[in-house]
């Protein structure tokens, strides 16, 4: 059954393709972060995971590291990026890290995207909707509907759509909307959470 171990071993396999595929841009990516700015290449952070138990999430480190943890409202997360960082962030690259996240278990290629713990009001909201019943993703029916550009009840809904609609032609057409969405950069707010 797809939504179940077929999900699973299409996440393997689809990782493991990737990694091998863009595995020139992870060491190019390592380097230019390490060469532009003190601190560590991977950034990693607690993010709600499947049944909102928590994981440790991986992406470049695409900000300085004196960013704040959360920036206040009258701060923009592009004011903390590095040179590199903006660059990476623009193409996305920022998220391959998370390929390891797949492979360990903690996420999947398509789900809800995984929130940090502070999102308390959207975390309890896909909790109601059942959309938290499946791995996070790296992308999802909510990102190719408006990315971050959305309210925590819209991308609840979206969630809760996926979970309820879930096969192997709607991750894939997921997939190809995502590359998509990256090239036109459709949706995109800059965070104010350090990443």
């Amino acid at each position: 059954m797809y939504n179940k171990i077929g999900k699973r071993i299409a996440d393997i396999l689809f990782a493991v393709i990737l990694l091998i595929i863009t595995s020139p841009i992870f060491v190019i990516t390592a380097i230019a972060i390490k060469v532009n700015s003190r601190g560590p290449i991977i950034f990693r952070q607690q993010r709600a995971g499947i049944n909102a138990q928590p994981f440790e999430l991986y992406k470049f480190r695409s900000m300085r590291v004196e960013t704040p943890e959360v920036a206040s409202n009258d701060l923009n997360g592009m004011d903390y990026n590095t040179t590199v960082g903006k660059f990476i962030r623009k193409l996305s690259i920022d998220e391959l890290p998370q390929l390891f996240n797949v492979l360990k278990g903690d996420m999947s290629v398509i789900g809800p995207r995984p929130v940090i713990l502070k999102e308390a009001h959207l975390i309890e909201l896909r909790h109601q909707k059942g959309a938290d019943t499946v791995r996070p993703g790296i992308t999802g029916l909510a990102q190719i509907n408006g990315r971050d550009d959305m309210d925590d009840i819209t991308k609840s809904n979206w969630d809760e759509t996926y979970v309820n609609n879930l096969r192997m032609g709607l991750d894939v057409g997921i997939f190809i909307k995502t590359i998509i969405s990256v090239i036109k950069r459709d949706g995109i707010v800059e965070e104010k959470i350090k990443g």
